[in-house]
């Protein structure tokens, strides 16, 4: 049964909170519209901040859900982990989309709120942080991405979790590999900015 957690970590993280969001607010798809990416900033954008908080919302506990339910029926670090990285894959390339998924950055959060609930702080106030004095959400997402495998080590000393909180962390900086290049333009929009 716990092997099967993975697979269902991975189809409870491909429903798409920013489409289901956007879909019952009657709002455009974010696959289509604005920066074309389903998640938060980008309904921040097109639809407000009360379905940008939804899809937030939806985001975290997509991550926060399966893992707390791994949680409760293993201590086997080898199935968290894999259910960890399993949510956060459902986000970025779900099943019932097409594939087409989010970046990842509320998702992850969300797993790791769940495992560590201090490694899901500390990963959050550095977003939180970096966006306060950046103004920038890819900014914020990408110095959280590359901190954190330090973060795990910090707290846990685990290769297991380790070794997934850095190929989470690579592939958020490859999601994010347009913002890159528009940050480096000067191009890239601010939080809040149309």
């Amino acid at each position: 049964m716990i092997y099967l957690l993975p697979l269902l970590a991975y189809l409870f993280g491909s429903i798409s909170s920013a489409v289901v969001v956007s879909r019952i607010m009657g709002l455009e798809d974010p696959r289509e519209v604005g920066s074309k990416n389903p998640g938060a900033t980008n309904v921040l954008r097109y639809g407000g901040k009360r379905a940008a908080i939804l899809t937030l919302i939806g985001d975290v506990l997509k991550g926060v859900i399966p893992v707390l339910i791994a949680r409760a029926l293993t201590d086997d670090p080898v199935v968290l982990a894999a259910t960890v990285f399993a949510a956060f894959l459902g986000h970025l390339f779900p099943v019932f989309f097409r594939f087409q998924g989010g970046k990842g950055v509320a998702t992850a959060l969300g797993v790791w709120l769940a495992l560590s609930p201090w490694l899901g702080l500390l990963m959050a106030a550095t977003w939180l942080a970096t966006a306060a004095v950046t103004r920038y959400s890819s900014l914020s997402a990408l110095t959280a991405a590359l901190i954190a495998p330090f973060y795990v080590w910090w707290l846990h000393a685990n290769v297991t979790y380790v070794a997934t909180m850095t190929m989470m962390s690579a592939l958020l900086i490859w999601r994010h590999r347009s913002n890159i290049g528009k940050l480096m333009a000067g191009e890239e929009a601010k939080i809040g900015k149309k």
